[in-house]
C-alpha cells in the first residue's frame, strides 16, 4: 500500500507547532480591510492557534 499523502491545502493553510499544536491565520484581513479600526486590523495580522474542538480533524490531513 502507498503512503498516505499530506493534503496540500492544509500545509498551505497550517503549520506545526513543537507541542503539537497547529497555527492558523485570521480571516477578514486579505482586503476590504478599511471598514475595521486599526487595532482590528493589527490583531487579525497576528497567527492565532486551531482550536482544539477542531484539531484532530485538521491533522488528519497531515498523515504523509
Amino acid at each position: 500500500m502507498p503512503k498516505m499523502k499530506t493534503k496540500k491545502s492544509a500545509a498551505k493553510r497550517f503549520k506545526k507547532t513543537a507541542n503539537g499544536g497547529l497555527k492558523r491565520k485570521h480571516a477578514y484581513r486579505q482586503h476590504i480591510a478599511h471598514g475595521l479600526t486599526k487595532k482590528q486590523r493589527r490583531h487579525l495580522s497576528k497567527p492565532a492557534m486551531v482550536h482544539e474542538s477542531d484539531l484532530k480533524r485538521i491533522k488528519e490531513l497531515f498523515q504523509g
